[in-house]
């Protein structure tokens, strides 16, 4: 995904000579640092990393950004400055439980948190890592920072720097399960606080720049809907479909919002203003722009055939594979029950900017809007590849988190290797060997 993103990102903006050398090396260490973040194999360089690829943005939106950017700027960092002190408390609290001195995850996986410790340190975890994610009631800073920022880094930091997060509490459940489950319910409220509150947020939005940040904070709920049925689960292999759901709809995610800022960026350059009241009638004048921004807004939506369908999917069988028939309805089978209005929501705003901004009468901006360039249409066109390969083949990516392990097992000794769902068996017993068993 680090890698998706970032060389569309590299291809879609641009900037002032005099300020070349900060655009093109804060982009190199904002991509170096997602893709060190996520490779890291222990707690030292999985934080630093991260921390890492945040200053750049921080002088890409005040020096390069627009608006009030250096507002923006400070308040996002505040944001952020919060959930990763959080953070680093929680994982040095971890640490000292653990009872070792190595700060690898393979060593850390193989021991033992006290009990009394892990509801404490799984706090930290969840506010740490959510408010660096946008987790309700936390997110308040992420939409006004992607609507400031230069289009590239909104495409990292919305397309792959926020699922850090996400990423660190899947990897970390395992050494803390029974302290995740002590918050349980917390990560439940707070995840349809995601979908619901800040999906009504969305709807009145007036700025199509606006309207994507929160679009882009209101599916975080969706992943955390997979965490929460891990977490009820207890266990991986209990619930084998939550990590790989998680994980889909990560990747999926990241793709289509990146998609999406890169191409309202173009939109921006072509007509001067992201107003939706002054905007429409697009189709007829910019085509091409408008069959790629459907294309990704169909993506956000779900549409079958595109890499969010899958995932999205998958989240909700996730939802449900703990419940029993007979037996009454948790917590997690009731929040993915309301969570399913989260996708009427989702399609109301999405189809009424895209109404808004390419069909009806025409607005003040677009009697001189011209179509994508060659060069304007090739980041598109590698996403929108990228969502329709891993839509109608999911099993591409679940393959390569079949074999590389995700990099989060139970702990034991000998970890397990993840077993994603969906999966058919490469081996096909025979038909006597079946019946035998």
């Amino acid at each position: 995904l680090s890698v998706v993103v970032a060389f569309a990102a590299a291809r879609t903006g641009s900037c002032k000579k005099r300020h070349e050398s900060l655009w093109n090396i804060s982009l190199l260490l904002v991509a170096a640092g997602a893709v060190g973040a996520f490779i890291s194999t222990d707690l030292f360089f999985f934080y630093a990393f991260h921390e890492l690829a945040l200053v750049p943005t921080f002088l890409m939106i005040g020096i390069l950004g627009r608006g009030e950017r250096k507002i923006i700027a400070w308040k996002a960092t505040i944001y952020l400055a919060f959930g990763s002190i959080v953070l680093l408390a929680g994982l040095l609290w971890l640490t000292a439980a653990s009872g070792t001195s190595s700060l690898a995850f393979e060593d850390l996986l193989k021991t033992s948190i006290p009990a009394e410790d892990q509801p404490g340190i799984a706090l930290f975890l969840i506010i740490g890592f959510g408010t660096l994610v946008s987790l309700f009631p936390f997110h308040s800073w992420a939409a006004p920072t992607y609507a400031s920022a230069p289009a590239p880094i909104s495409m990292l930091h919305a397309g792959v720097l926020k699922k850090f997060g996400l990423y660190g509490l899947l990897r970390l459940h395992p050494l803390v399960p029974e302290g995740m489950s002590h918050w349980l319910n917390l990560v439940i409220v707070l995840l349809i606080g995601n979908i619901l509150w800040v999906g009504f947020v969305t709807i009145n939005q007036k700025r199509l720049d606006l309207m994507l940040g929160n679009s882009s904070v209101m599916h975080m709920g969706y992943i955390f809907l997979a965490f929460a049925a891990l977490i009820e689960a207890g266990a991986q292999t209990e619930n084998p479909v939550a990590m790989p759901a998680a994980i889909l709809l990560m990747f999926a995610h990241g793709v289509t919002i990146a998609m999406l800022f890169g191409l309202t960026d173009r939109l921006e350059k072509k007509t001067g203003t992201l107003d939706l009241r002054n905007l429409g009638g697009l189709a007829s004048h910019t085509p091409k722009l408008a069959f790629l921004f459907g294309l990704a807004a169909m993506a956000s939506i779900g549409l079958p055939g595109l890499a969010n369908f899958a995932g999205e999917v998958m989240v909700f069988i996730a939802g449900f594979k703990g419940w029993q028939a007979g037996s009454g309805l948790g917590s997690v089978q009731i929040a993915t029950i309301i969570a399913l209005w989260g996708l009427v929501i989702s399609a109301v705003y999405m189809l009424r900017a895209y109404r808004r901004t390419f069909q009806g009468p025409g607005g003040s901006h677009i009697e001189n809007a011209e179509d994508l360039s060659s060069k304007d249409r090739r980041p598109a066109i590698f996403l929108a590849f990228v969502l329709v390969i891993v839509g109608l083949f999911p099993n591409l990516l679940l393959g390569l988190l079949e074999n590389s392990g995700s990099g989060a097992s139970e702990p034991s000794e000998v970890q397990k290797p993840l077993e994603p769902a969906l999966l058919p068996d490469p081996k096909p017993q025979p038909r006597q060997a079946m019946l035998a068993n």
